[in-house]
């Protein structure tokens, strides 16, 4: 795990990062900055359980494609699930918690995730063991008022204007930032690719 100092705030932004992209940036610099992080880590992971691995690059490319993007020295980007052999958000939150007693994390996701957060092992635990921030994305704006998240855990929503508080809160706590949006997705952009005429 990246190094940390104590009392220090920081964001967990975990994905395949297959490829990574400017969306991912944006998302990471909404972040960043409505949520007054000293650090975000990109925890690029082994492979979702929920996904078809098939188009799946090699966990070194996709490290290494993250940290040629990543820029700014406020992300860290680490593959320690790998090293931790864990595959599920519960397990990898339960172990980050555990070695870091001192850190404020909050969990950071992306708006279109909410839709399917529910069918996440032990959803619910990661909800109360870390403040939550999403993040909107196109087409997702409005899914995070009819997700199961949102419903089961509307008692615990902070407002947005009050997002800076959401590190130093007990979770469960979530919010919802509003910002700018990027289209790219990484589906899209491996689509794009394997469109591309072979030389």
């Amino acid at each position: 795990m990246p190094h940390v100092e104590p009392g220090m705030a920081v964001g967990l932004f975990g994905g395949s990062f297959n490829p990574p992209h400017e969306g991912h940036l944006l998302v990471t610099e909404i972040a960043l900055a409505r949520l007054g992080l000293n650090q975000i880590w990109w925890m690029v992971t082994p492979g979702n359980p929920l996904k078809n691995h098939s188009g799946l690059a090699p966990l070194s490319e996709r490290l290494a494609w993250s940290e040629t993007l990543a820029r700014d020295p406020r992300i860290k980007v680490t593959a320690f699930e790998k090293t931790l052999g864990v595959s599920y958000t519960a397990k990898t939150l339960a172990q980050v918690k555990a070695r870091n007693p001192a850190i404020r994390f909050v969990w950071i996701m992306g708006a279109d995730n909410l839709k399917t957060f529910d069918r996440w092992q032990n959803w619910q635990g990661i909800a109360r063991t870390f403040p939550i921030a999403v993040v909107d994305r196109p087409g997702a704006t409005l899914s995070y008022l009819s997700s199961k998240m949102a419903q089961r855990f509307a008692h615990a929503r902070v407002d947005e204007d009050d997002a800076r508080s959401l590190p130093w809160r007990r979770a469960p706590a979530w919010t919802f930032l509003h910002g700018p949006r990027s289209t790219l997705s990484s589906t899209a952009l491996r689509a794009m690719r394997e469109k591309k005429p072979k030389a």
